[in-house]
């Protein structure tokens, strides 16, 4: 992999976190913080509903214009919100913040299909694990940084300060794709007329659903992350509970945490590379599970303070090895003409699966205790990590997936 594509990839990726780590990680502490109930804070989910649904306009970004040109208008267009934003007085009401939630999250889940279809043409099967590696580290580090770090920032600076970090950041990421996206290997010219399906663009999203093995591929893909969506969605407002302050939830969240993410993302890639999609499903799977135990150990008044630390910690470590060999697989079952559509639909399920996991992470965490959601994310984990690998041991989901037992060969 050469430098500018190391380059190119890090700052795609490290953008997408910033404002999904800033509504996902900070925003539920902030809302927890000001009183709101669980089952409350998890509604704001259906706020991130473009990345459920952006299958829908995946095809397009597919067959329209240019990738480059997709990237920098979506990064540009978020760090203008951003900005917007900051100008806005949100002292009375928040209702501006949710609208601006709402409209970068349409725009980040579009860069992503760019962004995502530009990753799988240009690695190589050999070359995915380790790039998934860096993709999802940068990706967690960008969230973090948008977690914990603009957290610590509101809590000395406050909103005004906080959006024009999140804006500043968002631009300086583009830097990579105005200077380094156009060196990259060209995608074709752009077309609005290339050939698919009838109906166009409109349906082309359903002729790749109905692939061959992509309906029993999602239905894996949800069962894999369901149990730790549901405790990762609770885990800030968690670390409230327990007594942390924001500068201390700020703290666990963002450097040790980012240090855990980096770790993750290498273990996940090296297990990828090294031995092969399965092995590492089968580690991440269960790695992450047990560290959910530790969460319940927490709960329920084990080892106090520096439980909660070990739980955040080795969460962000054990789900992220997780991640990064799941979006290997994903990026195995994306045939190459139709890359961006392919790796959407099954990232859309992942994200479908996250966001009803979260919900149901909140309804439970009001209605049984921190304790025992921890428990049931636990037991969800530990069934949807074997449910995953006897499926796709048994010759479940589309017969692209050549890699799933064994190394793929080097890249000539």
């Amino acid at each position: 992999m050469s430098v500018r594509v190391l380059v190119l990839l890090t700052g795609l990726y490290f953008a997408q976190g910033l404002p999904f780590g800033f509504f996902t990680q900070a925003i539920p502490v902030l809302l927890r913080d000001a009183g709101l109930s669980l089952t409350a804070i998890s509604l704001t989910s259906f706020l991130y509903l473009p990345w459920g649904i952006k299958f829908l306009w995946a095809p397009a970004v597919d067959r329209i214009g240019t990738r480059r040109q997709w990237l920098l208008a979506t990064q540009l267009g978020s760090a203008g919100v951003a900005f917007a934003l900051a100008a806005t007085d949100l002292a009375g009401s928040l209702r501006w913040l949710f609208v601006a939630i709402a409209a970068i999250n349409l725009l980040s889940a579009t860069q992503d299909i760019a962004t995502d279809g530009l990753t799988v043409r240009l690695l190589g099967p050999r070359e995915r694990g380790l790039g998934n590696g860096i993709q999802t580290g940068a990706y967690r580090l960008g969230m973090i940084a948008g977690g914990g770090g603009l957290l610590w920032i509101y809590a000395d600076g406050g909103w005004r300060v906080l959006l024009l970090t999140l804006g500043g950041l968002i631009l300086l990421c583009t830097v990579p794709v105005a200077f380094l996206a156009r060196e990259t290997p060209p995608d074709g010219p752009p077309s609005t007329a290339l050939p698919g399906p009838p109906g166009g663009l409109s349906t082309a999203w359903w002729h790749r659903l109905r692939r061959p093995g992509v309906i029993a591929l999602i239905a894996l893909l949800a069962a894999y992350k369901f149990g730790n969506a549901m405790v990762s969605a609770i885990a800030g407002p968690f670390l409230h509970d327990t007594g942390l302050n924001l500068k201390e939830i700020a703290l666990v969240s963002g450097a040790l945490s980012s240090a855990g993410a980096l770790v993750g993302s290498a273990l996940g890639g090296w297990w990828a590379f090294r031995y092969g999609r399965r092995a590492a499903l089968i580690g991440g799977g269960v790695s992450q599970t047990v560290a959910i135990g530790l969460y319940v150990a927490a709960a329920i008044g084990l080892g106090g303070f520096p439980m909660v630390v070990a739980a955040n910690l080795t969460e962000h470590v054990f789900g992220g090895a997780a991640t990064v060999a799941l979006f290997t697989l994903m990026m195995d079952a994306s045939e190459h003409e139709h890359a961006g559509a392919d790796y959407t639909l099954l990232a859309c399920a992942v994200v479908a699966a996250q966001g009803a996991a979260g919900f149901a992470g909140g309804v439970s965490g009001d209605l049984l205790g921190y304790a025992a959601t921890f428990g049931i994310g636990m037991a969800l984990s530990g069934i949807g990590c074997w449910v995953f690998v006897r499926a796709l041991d048994r010759g479940s989901g589309p017969r692209s997936l050549t890699t799933w037992s064994r190394n793929p060969a080097p890249t000539p």
